[in-house]
């Protein structure tokens, strides 16, 4: 089974303004944590009565702006009936349909990522949002202004219990936003 990207968000703007934190639903697809997208109109269809947005993917014109997805990592079996069962963040993933949460990026906020969460030639120096993808892709130059671009600042582990006497330890990436 393959694993999903990993998102720890260092130190992001989204943890002291309530404005910058959404409840999203994406119908067409799943997700993983730190993949970003368009906060498109309000969905009243949940049922819910709260707050929930649908969402698209970056678009050629629209790549500035985005929301990335941050919805814990405490896996869920089953549509919702048992949580916590698999302490392996890996196997964690916003399946399509459900409510899920995410922050509006802004410029200087840290994250921490796995290679699962990104798409392209591993260890560039540059993550950029790209047409029509809801990962983020490597690259050799920042996109620029108008683009969401991540700048690499760092490469990290994350240590990960997994029950058994191994290594334990994922490489994750760390970013800096640079342009939004």
């Amino acid at each position: 089974m393959p694993y999903h990207g990993v998102l720890i968000p260092e130190a992001i703007a989204a943890t002291n303004v309530d404005s910058f934190n959404r409840s999203f639903m994406c119908s067409a697809s799943s997700l993983d944590n730190g993949m970003v997208f368009q906060s498109g109109i309000r969905n009243w269809s949940t049922g819910s009565g709260a707050e929930v947005f649908n969402i698209a993917a970056p678009a050629t014109g629209s790549l500035t702006g985005l929301w990335m997805a941050y919805a814990g990592d405490e896996v869920v079996l089953t549509d919702l009936r048992y949580k916590g069962l698999d302490p392996n963040p890996r196997n964690f993933y916003l399946a399509a349909g459900n409510v899920f949460s995410g922050f509006k990026i802004q410029v200087g906020d840290i994250i921490l990522l796995t290679g699962e969460a990104l798409t392209g030639t591993a260890a560039l120096s540059y993550a950029n949002a790209v047409n029509g993808a809801y990962q983020l892709t490597w690259a050799a130059t920042s996109a620029g202004t108008g683009y969401v671009s991540f700048k690499l600042i760092g490469t990290k582990y994350i240590s990960l219990g997994t029950g058994a006497i191994d290594t334990q330890r994922v490489t994750a990436y760390e970013f800096e936003c640079i342009s939004i």
